[in-house]
C-alpha cells in the first residue's frame, strides 16, 4: 500500500479503523492518586476494582519507607546488567530471601514478568526442544516460545488429557508451561497433574504464578502450596512483584544447574539493566509483610471479600467464571455492551475496565473485577449493589 500524505502507512490507518469499528480501541488512563481502591482519575474519585494490587501493598508505608531508605543508600538506578556491575547487595538479599521462602536453590531477578518469561523460554526451548502450553497462557509465554523459535502446541485450557495427547505425539522432550492462576479467568491450573505428566514424559515443567504468589496458599506461597508442589516437582517457578507484592519486577526460582544455564543463555537477563536497588529494598519489605501476621490478615480479608462477592453475584443473571481467586470476571460477550456496562459503573463511582479481544477470546469480552485486601466491606457492598442495579436492568 502507498503511504498517505501525512506519512502514516495506509495499512496502519486501516488497522486502527478496524479496531474502532469493532469497539476494540484501547487507551491508557492517567491516575493522579496512588494505587489504591480510592482512585482519582481526571479529577473524579472512584472505587477501583481492576488493579492487580491484591493485598493492597502498593501504597503501604513500610514499602514507601524501604524504597526511600534504599534510594538513599544505594541510589535509584542499577547502572548495568547483573553480570557487569549492576548486581547490588539489595538484589542479592532479595534473591536469597525469596529462595529461602519458596524452598529453591536459587532465585534470579528480572526487570519484568514479561522479560522473565521471554528469558526462560528462549533459553530452555529451541528448534529441537518444543513447547507445549495452555491455550489461555499469558501473552508473554506465547511470545517466549516465538522468540525461542521452538515448535509450539497449545492444549485445551486446563485439560490434562489434551496436554498428554500432545506430549505423547512429540518426538522430542521439551518444556511444559502453564500459568498458575490465569489472569483473565482467575481459575487455577491442574498443577499436580501437569507436574506428574511432565515427569512421566521427562519434560521440563514451568509455572508462571504471577497472580497466585503472595495472596494465596500457606504463608502466601501461591499455587505452589495450594497444589502440594515443591522445587522437585516444579523445577521452574516464575513470579512477579507487580501484583500482590505491590512493587515491580520479577524472578525465576529454580535449581543451581538451571540458574547457571539461564545466567549464560537467557538473553533478557544478560543484556538488561538490573531493577532499581531501591525497588529491591521495597520488594524485600513487601516479602516480609507477606510472611508476617499482617500478611495473613490481609489474605484472610481478601478471602472474605471473594466469598461475599460470589455469594452476591450468584443471584444475578450473569455468567460468573468459576474462580476462587481475587480475579472475578463477569462474561458479557459483546464488546460494545461490555463498554457500556463499564461506563455505567463509572457513573456510579466504580472504575472497572472493559477487557476485550485480543486480550481475551472473541465473544468473551468481560468485566475483569479484581478484589483487594485494601477494599473495605462498604466498597464490596457498593460494587455488588451497583452491579445488581445495572445487570438486572439489562435483562
Amino acid at each position: 500500500m502507498k503511504p498517505v500524505s501525512n506519512n502514516t502507512p495506509e495499512w496502519m490507518l486501516a488497522s486502527l479503523q478496524e479496531r474502532r469499528q469493532q469497539d476494540l480501541m484501547r487507551r491508557p488512563v492517567v491516575l493522579d492518586s496512588p494505587q489504591r481502591p480510592n482512585a482519582r482519575i481526571n479529577g473524579q474519585e472512584y472505587k477501583a476494582f481492576c488493579s492487580n494490587d491484591y493485598l493492597g501493598l502498593a501504597n503501604h508505608p513500610a514499602l514507601v519507607d524501604a524504597m526511600h531508605e534504599g534510594a538513599l543508600q544505594y541510589g535509584v538506578g542499577g547502572g548495568a546488567s547483573h553480570l557487569v556491575c549492576g548486581h547490588l547487595k539489595p538484589h542479592q538479599q532479595l534473591e536469597e530471601a525469596l529462595a529461602d521462602w519458596l524452598g529453591y536453590d536459587r532465585v534470579m531477578l528480572f526487570s519484568t514478568g514479561y522479560m522473565a518469561n521471554l528469558g526462560v523460554l528462549s533459553a530452555l526451548a529451541g528448534k529441537q526442544r518444543p513447547i507445549i502450553q495452555d491455550k489461555l497462557n499469558h501473552a508473554s509465554l506465547i511470545d517466549g516460545a516465538l522468540l525461542a523459535q521452538a515448535p509450539l502446541r497449545r492444549y485445551l485450557h486446563g485439560d490434562v488429557a489434551s496436554a498428554e495427547k500432545l506430549l505423547s505425539k512429540s518426538p522430542e522432550a521439551g518444556l511444559l508451561v502453564t500459568d498458575g492462576v490465569f489472569s483473565m479467568d482467575g481459575d487455577l491450573a491442574p498443577l499436580a497433574d501437569l507436574s506428574r505428566l511432565a515427569s512421566d514424559h521427562s519434560w521440563m515443567f514451568m509455572v508462571d504464578d504471577a497472580h497466585g504468589l503472595g495472596c494465596m496458599g500457606e504463608n502466601g506461597k501461591g499455587s505452589l502450596s495450594l497444589t502440594g508442589l515443591n522445587s522437585t516437582s516444579l523445577p521452574i517457578l516464575v513470579g512477579t512483584f507487580g501484583k500482590a507484592f505491590g512493587t515491580s519486577g520479577a524472578f525465576v526460582a529454580t535449581s543451581h544447574d538451571y540458574a547457571d544455564y539461564l545466567t549464560q543463555f537467557a538473553r533478557p537477563y544478560i543484556y538488561t539493566t538490573s531493577m532499581s536497588p531501591a525497588m529491591a529494598c521495597a520488594t524485600l519489605a513487601s516479602l516480609q509483610i507477606i510472611q508476617s501476621d499482617e500478611g495473613q490478615e490481609r489474605r484472610d480479608k481478601l478471602a472474605r471479600h471473594i466469598q461475599y462477592f460470589r455469594r452476591r453475584m450468584q443471584a444475578l443473571p450473569i455468567r460468573l467464571m468459576p474462580s476462587d481467586t481475587a480475579i472475578q470476571p463477569i462474561i458479557i460477550g459483546d464488546n460494545r455492551l461490555t463498554l457500556e456496562i463499564s461506563e455505567r459503573l463509572r457513573q456510579l463511582g466504580i472504575w472497572c475496565t472493559a477487557i476485550r479481544p485480543p486480550t481475551v477470546p472473541v465473544g468473551s469480552a468481560r468485566l475483569r473485577i479484581t478484589l483487594s485486601a485494601d477494599h473495605s466491606d462498604g466498597d464490596l457492598v457498593l460494587l455488588c449493589d451497583s452491579l445488581e442495579q445495572i445487570l438486572t436492568s439489562e435483562e
